[in-house]
């Protein structure tokens, strides 16, 4: 099982993604990114290499998409909150889009 995320680690560990381009979400304990790619095709591409991921790391994320763009949303519904495996989920997608 995962922990919660401490205070240090909010600090020190969503510190770059905040940078990056995520955010905290109004209201719980997740962050959301959206994220825009050329078209429809590049879009799903992502959300498919996403997913083998998440399924590899059995962390799926909340997600919407629309044509070219998908918003995701990061929680870990376990603990009620953010976890270590929000990081590292929201990292590895980053580094798919490239």
């Amino acid at each position: 099982m995962t922990d919660k995320l401490t205070q240090t680690d909010r600090t020190e560990r969503l510190a770059p993604l905040i940078e990056a381009g995520w955010t905290m979400v109004d209201g719980r304990d997740a962050i959301t990114r959206t994220y825009t790619f050329g078209n429809f095709v590049e879009a799903f591409g992502f959300m498919t290499k996403a997913a083998l991921w998440a399924e590899k790391w059995n962390h799926h994320p909340e997600w919407f998409n629309v044509y070219k763009t998908v918003e995701v949303t990061l929680t870990s519904h376990d603990v009620d909150g953010l976890s270590a495996r929000d990081v590292k989920l929201a990292a590895k997608m980053d580094q798919l889009a490239g």
